[in-house]
């Protein structure tokens, strides 16, 4: 099986390249700000992925899938603070 054969890598994929697409468009403020921690945490829940698929042994790729899944909820905080300073 392929790391692009897997849903989790997909939509993690997509879910970045949407909120880069939004938060490029917010001033520099909220770029600055907000924009780069978000940016930041969607794109380590593929990235995470990425690395325990290539890792070796089943303890090490188990490690990584712990660190995307604390990047989906750090990017669930920062999408619930843009919630509320960005209208």
């Amino acid at each position: 099986m392929k790391l692009e054969d897997f849903n989790i890598y997909i939509i993690s994929m997509e879910v970045a390249h949407q909120i880069w697409n939004i938060a490029s468009k917010w001033s520099h403020f909220e770029r600055h700000t907000l924009g780069t921690q978000l940016i930041r945490a969607a794109d380590s829940i593929a990235a995470n992925t990425a690395e325990g698929f290539g890792r070796f042994t089943f303890r090490e790729r188990i490690q990584y899938c712990y660190y995307s899944r604390g990047s989906l909820f750090e990017t669930k905080v920062w999408l619930q603070k843009v919630q509320i300073m960005i209208p």
